[in-house]
């Protein structure tokens, strides 16, 4: 990418910051109440507890193994097996497409709904649009794109601050003397929406662009994803504080924005859709930054065609292809239908990363039982998620189980056809 330039710790946390309030807490606050009940801040805060091991994982990696592949280096460098290590990333690869197709078409519904085009195109239109413009804003570099982040992140985040202080003063507290006690719910409501914090691994994608990396990489994810869990806990006791989880539930993508009503009234419901809104453009935002960045090294270490199109340096190719594909894709699927992929995809991710952090501990300088017990958090979160799914759509289960096979498939053939060899990569020692 033209411009490339340096960004600082702040710029990191915004992207980190960017990544995770993306829609999420929008999207799944109706979901957690739904599950966990008055319970539901407990349910954030679990889910947050595992994203911190997790991003500790991330942390020791990114140190040890520092480049803009991220998750795709960390990967290769704990299982070595070049037929595993593509297929996974391929799926990786995949699922950032699935993101980024699910937070522009709800960037185009939130937009299209405040200007009531209810007809059919202008969602799509406005989710291509975003696409197209996060990926020119790209192109000028990882400085314009940390600056950017700075200014969406900043906003969204005195939006829901204004709703927290002034929610508040009227919560009910008693509300939440109401928990049944039944913490299988809470659990499994936190499992369920442990991906309201996907986007924190962003950060692993600035190991080149970073200021003094060894420093600021580690304390990029630890200060986004503490700052989340406090904004993710307290929306939660705002929430809950003025609705009833079967309210919250009925109101389900807009539940956070119906949840200002009582206090903020139409007014709040406007600010919190336009939160929404500057959300879903800074997760499209750092999501396209990351999703460039793993396309350019799937394809530097053979997982992926060399096109020799400028030697797909500065990601530009990587950038093309991620952004086409998530246009085609939110413009001809359903996806609804396939948003579990995308949570099932990174869940399974998070998992293979803190597994890969535990056998290599040593290594990594990493401490065995954080990372144990962030590898137990996350497959965990992920079998909780299959089997709630496929009590409602055991097709979407059997979906995602095909399309990993397929990714093994899909490598296999690739590397036999195009005699390419993975490069696996290793740790700094």
């Amino acid at each position: 990418m033209a411009g490339r330039g340096k960004i600082g710790l702040r710029e990191a946390v915004s992207i980190g910051i960017g990544g995770m309030i993306g829609g999420g807490i929008f999207a799944v606050l109706g979901l957690a109440a739904e599950y966990a009940g008055y319970g539901t801040p407990l349910a954030f805060l679990l889910a947050g507890i595992a994203a911190l091991l997790t991003s500790y994982s991330y942390a020791k990696f990114s140190v040890a193994v520092p480049s803009e592949g991220g998750t795709v280096e960390f990967i290769a460098a704990a299982y070595r097996n070049g037929l595993f290590v593509g297929a996974v990333n391929l799926l990786l690869l995949l699922s950032y497409v699935v993101m980024l197709s699910l937070y522009s078409h709800a960037f185009g519904a939130y937009l299209a709904a405040l200007f009531g085009w209810g007809f059919w195109p202008a969602g799509q239109i406005f989710a291509t649009i975003v696409l197209l413009f996060f990926a020119w804003l790209n192109l000028r570099g990882a400085r314009a794109v940390g600056h950017t982040e700075d200014i969406i992140v900043g906003i969204k985040l005195a939006i829901l601050l204004l709703f927290v202080l002034i929610g508040l003063y009227g919560v009910q507290w008693g509300n939440f003397s109401k928990i049944s006690g039944d913490w299988g719910s809470i659990i499994a409501g936190g499992f369920l929406i442990f991906l309201a914090y996907e986007g924190f691994e962003l950060i692993a994608n600035t190991a080149r662009d970073i200021e003094n990396p060894l420093t600021n990489i580690p304390r990029a994810y630890y200060i986004s994803v503490l700052t989340v869990i406090a904004v993710y806990v307290l929306v939660a006791i705002v929430a809950l504080g003025h609705m009833s989880p079967a309210a919250l539930d009925h109101a389900k993508d807009y539940a956070l924005a119906e949840a200002a009503r009582p206090f903020l009234g139409s007014v709040g419901f406007v600010l919190i859709a336009i939160a929404a809104l500057l959300s879903t453009a800074s997760a499209i935002n750092a999501t396209v930054y990351g999703s460039a960045r793993i396309a350019y090294s799937l394809a530097k270490d053979g997982m992926l065609p060399d096109m020799h199109l400028n030697g797909w340096t500065e990601s530009t190719e990587g950038l093309a292809i991620v952004t086409l594909l998530a246009i085609v894709m939110v413009n001809t699927i359903n996806l609804g239908g396939i948003s579990l992929l995308g949570s099932a995809g990174f869940l399974l991710i998070f998992g293979l990363v803190n597994l890969g952090a535990l056998m290599l501990h040593k290594q990594l300088r990493a401490n065995p039982w954080i990372v144990g017990t962030a590898a137990f958090l996350t497959f965990s979160a992920l079998l909780t998620l299959l089997y709630k799914v496929s009590e409602t759509h055991p097709g979407s289960v059997t979906l995602f189980f095909a399309i990993f096979a397929a990714a093994f498939i899909v490598e296999a053939v690739y590397r036999s056809v195009s005699r390419r060899r993975v490069h696996l990569r290793f740790w700094r020692e």
